[in-house]
C-alpha cells in the first residue's frame, strides 16, 4: 500500500516542474512572438504599444506555446490571455485555464480560472496556479487535485522548489487510491532522492489496515519506511504502536523500536524492541520483553513467536506466570501444535495453590495438561520444597513429576511422582525410598520400594508406607506388610513393634498412638519412674495398641491371647530378641539438605529376597522315582 501511494507522488511531481523546462533554454528574456492572431489591434497608451489580438490567437516563447481566443499584449512581453486558454511545453506538458497572465520579463507566469494542467497520464486541477522562473518554485494557493489513473492527490496549498528538488503539499492533504486512502496536514517530497517526510500529523488506511504518525518519511527507491512521533499501526483486531515504526520493503521486515507495544484481542506484548519478519513470519519481542494473554503472563529479555511452526522460544531469564502456576528458567521453548514446553538453565517451578515448588535443570511441561517432568538441577537431582507445618519439606530424586488431577471438586488437585533414590528431609522427618507419590486432594504421600522414615527417635519401615496430612501437619502414618517400627531414645536398647498392617498416630507433631493389626510382635524395654530400664518385654498377639509421650512408650494394650515374657535386663541377649529384619538405619537418613543430593548412599537394611523367603518356608516336594525297566 504503502509503496503505491509515494510511486503515485513521483509521477504526480512533474506537473508542479512545467516551468523548470520552460527555463532550461532560456538565457535572454526574449519576446514574446506572435505567431497567429484572426485579428491583430494596436493601440498606444503612455507611449506605450498595446496589442490587442482576437480569434485563435498562437503566442511563443523560447520552447513554450500558448493558445487562446484573445490576447493582450503590453510591453512586449506583458501577457494577457483570457478564453480557452492553452501552453505546451514539449510534446507531454500541456496546460489549460480560463485565463493567464504570464511576464515574460519577470518570467512569472499565473493561470485562472479553470485550470487543468496535463502530463501523459497525470493531471492537475486547480482556480490558480503560480510559477516564479526566477526563484524556481512553483505553487498553488487555491487548493488543487492532482490525478494519476485511479489515484489522487488533493491539497489546499502545493509548493515545488525546483532548485532544492523538493516539492511540498500542504493542508488537508488526501490521497485517494483503489488500494488506501492517506490524510494528512504536510507531505515533502525530494525529487533527487526520491524520499517522501511526513512533516505533520499523516493517517493512512485501507480495508484491512491504518497507519498513524505525525513524523517521518519514505525511501521510495529503497523501499523503506520510517514513521515517528506517535507512531500507530492497526490491523483488523491487531494494534501496535511505538516511539519509532519502520517498514523495510526489501527484508519484508517491520520494527517497532522505543516503548513497543502490540495488541491482538485479549493478547498484549511489549517490549523495547518488536521485530517482525513478514517473509518467515516471525515475531520477536527485544528487551524488557512482556507477553499477556487470558491465560498467562510471560516475561523474558527476548521472546521469539513463530507462526508457522505455531512455536515460541524466550531468551534470557524468562518467567510465566499461569496462576496457580509459575516457571522461570534461562530459556524456555514452547509448541502450540504440541502443546509440549521444555525450559532449560536454573528452572524453577511453583504451584501456589498447593504450596510446591520444584527446582531442576531441566523441565517438560504441558500448559494445557499442567504436567511437568523435571530432571538435573544444580546439584545434579531435581529438588521439590513444599510447606508443612509452617515448616519447608525438601524432597530430592532422580526424576520428578508433576500431574493435574482431572476432578470435579478442584482443577487445583495435583499428583507428584519422584523416582529413583528418593530422599526427604524436614526438621522434624526424614525418609528415603526409590519411588514416591502424593497426592494433593487427598494429602497422602505413598513411599515405594524399600521405603524407611524417620521422626525424632523412632524409624519406620514397611513394604509400603504411607503418610496423610491434615491441616498442613502429619496426621497417619501408615505401613503395610512387613511394617516395623524401632525407637530408641539411647540407640543402645530398641523398642521394636511388628505386624502386618500398622497405623501410626500423630498429634501436635508428636507420636501419640499405633495401632498394630495381624501378626503382631513387640519389643519393649520398661522404665521405672527414674527412667531407668528394668526389665524387657516381649509379647506376640494378634493386635495391640501403644501409647505413646514424648516419644517414648508409655503403655500397651495386647488383644487376642497375648504370649509376653518379661525378662530382666541383666538375663537378656539383646542382640537375640532383636525381631525379624531389624535395621538400625543411621548412615542414609538425611541430616540435612545437603544429604538429599551426591552419591547414594547403601543402606544397612537386610537385602531378602521375598521369592527367597518364601522358598524357604514352602514345604520340599520330593521328586518322583523314575521307573525301572521291570515296571515299564
Amino acid at each position: 500500500m504503502q509503496q503505491r501511494f509515494y510511486i503515485v507522488l513521483l509521477l504526480f511531481l512533474p506537473l508542479l516542474a512545467v516551468g523548470q523546462t520552460e527555463v532550461a533554454d532560456t538565457t535572454t528574456q526574449e519576446e514574446v512572438q506572435v505567431d497567429h492572431a484572426d485579428v491583430f489591434e494596436y493601440s498606444t497608451e503612455s507611449g506605450a504599444v498595446q496589442q490587442r489580438l482576437i480569434g485563435h490567437v498562437e503566442l511563443s516563447q523560447d520552447s513554450v506555446y500558448m493558445y487562446c481566443d484573445t490576447a493582450v499584449i503590453e510591453r512586449r512581453n506583458q501577457v494577457f490571455a483570457e478564453g480557452n486558454v492553452i501552453i505546451q511545453q514539449g510534446d507531454s506538458i500541456t496546460a489549460f485555464s480560463d485565463s493567464l497572465q504570464y511576464d515574460g520579463d519577470l518570467r512569472i507566469a499565473d493561470l485562472y480560472g479553470e485550470v487543468v494542467l496535463l502530463n501523459g497520464e497525470q493531471s492537475l486541477f486547480t482556480n490558480r496556479l503560480n510559477y516564479d522562473l526566477n526563484t524556481k518554485i512553483a505553487s498553488y494557493f487555491a487548493g488543487a487535485t492532482l490525478t494519476n489513473g485511479s489515484a489522487q492527490l488533493t491539497s489546499k496549498r502545493g509548493y515545488y522548489y525546483v532548485a532544492d528538488e523538493v516539492a511540498y503539499f500542504k493542508d488537508s492533504v488526501v490521497v485517494v487510491d483503489t488500494n488506501f486512502v492517506l490524510r494528512a496536514d504536510t507531505l515533502q517530497f525530494n525529487t533527487a532522492t526520491k524520499i517522501v517526510d511526513f512533516l505533520g500529523p499523516t493517517l493512512i488506511k485501507n480495508d484491512t489496515i491504518k497507519v498513524y504518525c505525525e513524523d517521518g518519511f519514505y525511501d521510495t527507491e529503497n523501499n523503506i519506511a520510517e514513521f515517528r512521533q506517535n507512531a500507530q499501526f492497526e490491523k483488523n483486531n491487531q494494534q501496535a504502536q511505538g516511539d519509532i515504526i519502520r517498514y523495510d520493503g526489501s527484508k519484508g521486515e517491520y520494527l517497532l523500536v522505543g516503548n513497543a507495544q502490540f495488541n491482538e484481542e485479549d493478547k498484549v506484548a511489549y517490549a523495547d524492541t518488536i521485530r517482525y519478519d513478514e517473509v518467515n513470519d516471525l515475531t520477536v519481542l527485544i528487551g524488557n520483553a512482556i507477553y499477556e494473554d487470558k491465560d498467562q503472563n510471560i516475561t523474558s529479555d527476548e521472546i521469539i513467536y513463530n507462526a508457522k511452526t505455531e512455536t515460541y522460544s524466550t531468551k534470557g531469564r524468562s518467567l510465566i506466570v499461569d496462576p496457580p502456576q509459575i516457571l522461570e528458567a534461562d530459556k524456555i521453548d514452547y509448541s502450540d501444535v504440541t502443546g509440549m514446553g521444555l525450559a532449560t538453565g536454573n528452572v524453577y517451578w511453583q504451584d501456589t495453590s498447593a504450596n510446591m515448588s520444584i527446582i531442576c535443570n531441566t523441565a517438560d511441561y504441558n500448559q494445557e495438561t499442567d504436567y511437568l517432568k523435571a530432571t538435573g538441577g544444580p546439584k545434579g537431582r531435581p529438588m521439590l520444597i513444599s510447606l508443612m507445618e509452617e515448616d519447608s519439606l525438601f524432597l530430592a530424586a532422580d526424576t520428578l513429576l508433576s500431574l493435574r488431577l482431572d476432578t470435579l471438586e478442584s482443577d487445583s488437585n495435583r499428583a507428584l511422582i519422584a523416582y529413583n533414590d528418593v530422599r526427604l528431609f524436614k526438621s522434624d522427618l526424614q525418609a528415603i525410598c526409590d519411588s514416591l507419590v502424593y497426592n494433593s486432594r487427598d494429602s497422602l504421600f505413598r513411599f515405594f520400594n524399600d521405603p524407611v522414615m524417620w521422626s525424632d527417635t523412632s524409624q519406620f519401615s514397611a513394604d509400603t508406607l504411607s503418610m496423610i496430612l491434615k491441616d498442613e501437619k502429619i496426621d497417619k502414618v501408615i505401613l503395610t506388610n512387613n511394617g516395623l517400627i524401632i525407637n530408641s531414645p539411647d540407640e543402645i536398647y530398641f523398642n521394636q513393634i511388628k505386624g502386618r498392617f500398622i497405623t501410626a498416630k500423630f498429634w501436635d507433631d508428636n507420636l501419640r498412638e499405633m495401632d498394630v493389626e495381624g501378626n503382631a510382635e513387640s519389643v519393649y524395654y520398661a522404665l521405672d519412674e527414674e527412667k531407668a530400664y528394668v526389665g524387657v518385654n516381649k509379647t506376640i498377639c494378634s493386635e495391640m495398641t501403644l501409647y505413646f509421650g514424648d516419644n517414648q512408650i508409655e503403655k500397651i494394650k495386647f488383644f487376642s491371647e497375648p504370649k509376653a515374657n518379661l525378662l530382666p535386663m541383666n538375663q537378656t541377649q539383646h542382640e537375640e530378641i532383636k525381631l525379624k529384619g531389624f535395621f538400625w538405619e543411621k548412615i542414609s537418613r538425611p541430616q540435612s539438605i545437603e544429604d538429599l543430593f551426591g552419591p547414594k548412599v547403601k543402606s544397612s537394611r537386610p537385602e531378602v529376597s521375598p521369592a527367597a523367603e518364601m522358598l524357604k518356608t514352602r514345604p520340599r516336594r520330593k521328586p518322583a522315582e523314575r521307573p525301572s525297566r521291570n515296571q515299564r
